[in-house]
């Protein structure tokens, strides 16, 4: 481990409160793997590199390269219809119901609700009952038009590896996906982990890192964010897709061209940031990256790849704070092991009609935002609905000032959504009709 970031991670930790970090990088031919601190603040063990730690959303990405799998198979078309493979799908929304695309799911421009986290049980059927009720969600945006995060497609995508395969989403991913790659530690449920060494998440309260309960996502969610990995194995994972498509056996897994097509802009996403299938991608100093991150229930962890550079690294922790960690740790590897000129924001004043006009409280299913008047322009605070139950309840995090880097695109500059960036849309008749933060499309409630 370099110096200067074994200091970086160490301090981190301690700023962030963070118990648990596990740290894997590749260069070339080498994998370097590193890990610092404990597995829960209430039965500490070593954090190594084969502790077992909830990867979240960065599943969405293994879930899409099966779904690569079966396309190159012909059991899937990206341009085929939902309802082709699932005809009983149903949504709200007739139009989306009708024409919605498997594209439209690894690409997260559905339109429809995006957070749903409800409970169908542990039983086989819960990917089948999820499907289901996908047709009570709600049309938030058209078809196609207005790109948000979308957790529920990737539910529906879960679905189409179960219909297709004849297979449960646990059975399809272990044969295509974790056996081929050598991920024998990786899983999906508490009762596979238990018996490896496992990081526990914790929520900040009072400032310390709390033990966070529930442990895991229903199972409903699993191909959304539910594996259960390891440094180790993320290294296989990232190794894996920095190649030819081959398998380490030699076993050709996908074609390059597929490969490739995972990193290939598909949709416009948020701010500077374009999708291809399930990975979110942008270009730094000329330099492509490809990642994901994750959020679960008190951990956070990301994998970003240079495709071209034929780097990675991963960062995962047990810690509702460890996000600022693998954000300062992802600069410095674009810094110091990329070479990358990692640019500073620019700030700059509005005039006091544009704050007025943005000031507002908006409202998403996961959470409220309210952007209130201050003196120097604006203030986000955003309030949980704390849909999962978590216990204890993590505080809303304090107020933060309103940094702007255009007319509407902004950055926040205090406390834990420190350097959290946002922007607000407008409608077809120009007025402000969604803050877009975190993916999440908020909708005003009040002008």
């Amino acid at each position: 481990m370099d110096p200067s970031l074994d200091t970086l991670v160490r301090d981190a930790m301690e700023r962030y409160h963070v118990p648990g970090v596990a740290i894997g990088m590749i260069r070339a031919d080498d994998v370097d793997v590193t890990a610092y601190g404990v597995t829960s603040v209430e039965h500490p063990l070593p954090v190594d590199g084969d502790t077992l730690f909830q990867i979240a959303s960065v599943t969405k990405t293994m879930t899409a390269t099966v779904i690569m799998r079966l396309v190159e198979r012909g059991a899937l078309d990206l341009d085929a219809p939902v309802r082709r493979y699932i005809p009983a799908f149903r949504l709200r929304d007739a139009d989306a119901q009708e024409r919605a695309t498997v594209r439209h799911l690894v690409t997260h421009t559905g339109g429809w609700l995006g957070d749903c986290f409800a409970d169908f049980g542990n039983g086989d059927d819960a990917l089948e009952r999820y499907v289901a009720a996908m047709a009570e969600l709600e049309q938030l945006t058209p078809l196609g038009e207005i790109w948000h995060y979308s957790n529920s497609s990737f539910a529906l995508l879960g679905r189409l590896i179960e219909v297709v395969t004849g297979k449960s989403y646990e059975e399809a991913m272990r044969e295509l996906l974790f056996l081929p790659l050598g991920m024998t530690r990786s899983c999906f449920s508490a009762g596979e982990a238990i018996t490896h060494r496992v990081a526990i998440g914790h929520v900040i309260v009072d400032e310390k890192p709390t033990v966070a309960r529930p442990w895991a996502f229903p199972r409903a969610t699993t191909p959304v964010g539910g594996i259960v990995s390891t440094a180790n194995d993320l290294m296989r994972y990232a190794r894996f897709h920095l190649g030819d498509g081959r398998a380490p056996d030699g076993a050709r897994l996908l074609r390059r061209e597929s490969l490739d097509l995972m990193r290939t802009p598909l949709a416009d996403a948020d701010l500077d940031r374009k999708v291809g299938v399930s990975w979110f991608l942008r270009t730094v100093g000329g330099v492509r990256l490809q990642y994901h991150g994750g959020v679960a229930i008190g951990q956070q962890g990301v994998l970003m790849l240079a495709p071209d550079r034929g780097e990675a690294v991963t960062v995962q922790t047990n810690s509702a704070r460890g996000g600022l960690l693998h954000q300062d740790v992802t600069t410095w590897w674009q810094r110091q092991r990329l070479n990358l000129k990692v640019p500073e924001p620019v700030y700059i004043e509005l005039e006091t009609a544009r704050y007025k006009e943005y000031a507002d409280r908006y409202r998403a299913e996961l959470s409220d935002a309210e952007l209130e008047l201050s003196d120097t322009g604006l203030v986000y605070r955003t309030f949980s609905h704390n849909k999962l139950n978590v216990q204890p309840k993590p505080p809303d995090p304090p107020p933060s000032r309103v940094a702007f880097t255009s007319d509407a695109r902004f950055t926040l500059l205090d406390g834990p959504l420190k350097d959290t960036r946002g922007e607000f849309l407008r409608g077809p008749d120009g007025l402000v009709r969604y803050l877009r933060v975190g993916g999440r499309v908020y909708r005003r409630t009040r002008s």
